[in-house]
């Protein structure tokens, strides 16, 4: 898979200690992103998705994986993998992507990703409702869901608003 880059200790990608995995590649582009060195998706850098699992797995110390990017969607064969390898080793999962999950559950490549995240970060970021006040996300349109619940219930559940 191709990525930007991993961080091994992250406190600002979710709650707790966080393994991130920046993929590379982003179609939906959104003006103003924090990350538009991700968007190219011949950018970045080759790693086999074992290198990803392994180095997550060294330190004992980690609470939670985040997939972003670019969009982990884009890469979403690679990303399940290792959102699976990461629920094997307890580890909670967090996924940030500009599209919304009413899309993505209309996308069949998305599900198995989809099947294995705690908490999806959905929607574009958009530079007009940008707030440094909001937590874990960057503009007042994106939605923090308790996907394993909405799920269950069939009705979108945040976890604030």
């Amino acid at each position: 898979m191709r990525i930007s880059e991993t961080v091994h200790d992250s406190i600002v990608d979710g709650p707790g200690l966080r393994y991130v995995v920046f993929a590379q590649g982003c179609p939906i582009r959104c003006p103003g992103c924090h990350n538009p060195a991700t968007h190219d998706p011949a950018g970045g850098r080759e790693v086999t998705v074992e290198e990803i699992i392994h180095d997550m797995r060294s330190n004992p110390l980690t609470d939670g994986l985040t997939l972003t990017g670019g969009d982990p969607f884009f890469q979403a064969e690679d990303c399940a993998q290792i959102a699976q390898a990461a629920k094997e080793a307890g580890l909670n999962v967090w996924c940030y992507t500009g599209w919304t999950l009413e899309e993505l559950q209309k996308i069949p490549t998305a599900q198995a990703l989809l099947a294995e995240i705690d908490v999806l970060v959905d929607g574009p970021f958009l530079q007009g409702e940008k707030s440094l006040t909001l937590k874990w996300r960057g503009s007042k349109n994106q939605r923090v869901i308790d996907l394993k619940s909405s799920m269950a219930s069939g009705k979108i559940q945040l976890l604030f608003s």
